[in-house]
């Protein structure tokens, strides 16, 4: 786990046919769209401009350590040379195997590479119709109960076998783990359990951890697998589109998680959607995440001819940038011991090993920044310019106009900033602590 909680940062890419329709990775069953009419994309499939090492240069570039691709996503498409299956890249007119390209290039880039593996599959012929299915009717999708006794589900399930779907799913799991090297990651996505749905009984969820853990020992498993309450059925929590405000605790306990976010709505290419996050608002969430004890994975959806379009480059431009320069107060951080608060308008991260503070200012003070724990501070520097940041003791006071001046909060300390924000997106204060400093303890 040490590699994965040191990372902090990966690249979360969503690949298949749901690159041609552009309009989101879910547009099968959103649009109920038949197998025919879907099999187009499947004929018309030729990303010409694919070029795995040119995402991984993207990735390394951006700050990020790792990355997971989609194997397989709900549509059923496979990105390699599966035997059990003629719903593979290598029968497209492009004819490669995708993972194999990912997997070589990433890792020669110097970056781990997971895997991610739906366990849905609306393209095979055994997979039972449920709630989420493309052929379920309208009046019964999204519904989490009574479907699955409706005669016309009844009927679509005729013939449908999900205990031969569950040894198609472990024929797969095992080409993808035994075929390209070592794989750090296994991304199983998703359980939605119960009436109308699918959970660890229907995935054979057991049998998928002992195969993973069999093939390759050192993997690390999310927690999709409806497994929660068994021990080594998971290694990390995955929240999803979720920005927390502190680390997350399981049974009471604190726990490894990753937050998977994209940089828009859709994880699939996804030509008309508009609502991209800016620079401030990736570098925000990225060091907030780390700030609470987290890793970020951030989605590309590339397009149909295989390339980043413009706007996840410009993304990933920005965050390179950023970590280029900022990349101390990620990487091998966490959350911030407890006698240190975030001042206002910033996140703080902590590097246990080097014992520094990471003050990230997601807003820009007008010429300095209060903050309570000053009697622990040795030196204190802009990370970008290694520029030093004077730090003045004040007591709480305030002018109030007329020569008058009135306590409103207990003596603190300040950082004496310049007025103009420096030119560069979410400066950092780095903090050094004094050793052994009063009230430390440990830190």
């Amino acid at each position: 786990m040490n590699w994965f909680t040191q990372s902090r940062f990966g690249m979360f890419i969503h690949f298949g046919l749901y690159a041609l329709p552009a309009r989101h990775e879910w547009c099968k069953t959103r649009e109920a769209i038949p197998e025919e009419r879907y099999d187009l994309y499947f004929r018309h499939f030729d990303p010409d401009l694919f070029d795995a090492r040119a995402w991984a240069r993207s990735a390394r570039a951006a700050g990020m350590r790792y990355a997971v691709l989609t194997a397989k996503h709900h549509e059923g498409f496979c990105l390699w040379d599966s035997a059990l299956t003629d719903y593979k890249a290598t029968n497209t007119p492009f004819g490669r195997d995708i993972v194999r390209e990912f997997v070589d290039a990433f890792r020669a880039e110097g970056l781990r590479v997971g895997l991610y593996y739906s366990l849905i599959d609306w393209h095979h012929p055994d997979f039972t119709v449920d709630r989420m299915h493309p052929l379920c009717p309208e009046r019964l999708k999204w519904k989490e109960n009574g479907g699955e006794s409706d005669p016309e589900i009844v009927a679509l399930n005729a013939g449908r076998d999900m205990a031969r779907y569950r040894a198609y799913m472990l024929g797969q799991i095992e080409e993808l783990l035994s075929r390209y090297g070592k794989i750090d990651i296994a991304w199983f996505d998703y359980s939605y359990p119960g009436a109308f749905g699918k959970g660890r009984d229907d995935w054979g969820s057991r049998d998928i951890v002992a195969l993973a853990r069999r093939l390759q020992p050192e993997i690390l498993i999310d927690n999709r697998l409806d497994l929660a309450d068994e021990p080594g059925g998971w290694d990390f929590i995955t929240p999803e589109q979720f920005k927390l405000e502190k680390r997350p605790l399981v049974g009471g306990r604190a726990v490894t998680w990753e937050t998977c976010q994209t940089f828009s709505g859709a994880w699939g290419y996804s030509r008309d959607e508009d609502t991209w996050k800016s620079p401030a608002q990736l570098i925000s969430l990225l060091a907030g995440t780390v700030a609470c004890g987290g890793n970020l994975i951030m989605n590309v959806g590339p397009t149909g001819r295989g390339t980043f379009d413009h706007r996840a480059s410009e993304a990933l431009s920005a965050l390179g940038r950023w970590t280029e320069v900022n990349g101390r107060a990620i990487y091998g951080c966490a959350d911030a011991p407890e006698p240190f608060k975030a001042p206002a308008g910033s996140v703080m991260t902590w590097n246990p090993e080097t014992r520094r503070l990471y003050v990230v200012l997601t807003e820009w003070p007008m010429g300095r920044l209060r903050f309570d724990f000053g009697n622990r501070v040795e030196y204190a520097q802009l990370l970008h310019d290694a520029s030093e940041v004077k730090i003045r003791e004040r007591p709480g006071l305030v002018n109030i106009g007329g020569g008058h001046e009135e306590r409103v909060e207990d003596d603190a300390w300040e950082f004496i900033l310049p007025v103009r924000k420096p030119p560069v997106e979410c400066p950092v204060i780095e903090v050094f602590v004094k050793s052994g400093a009063a009230g430390g303890g440990s830190l």
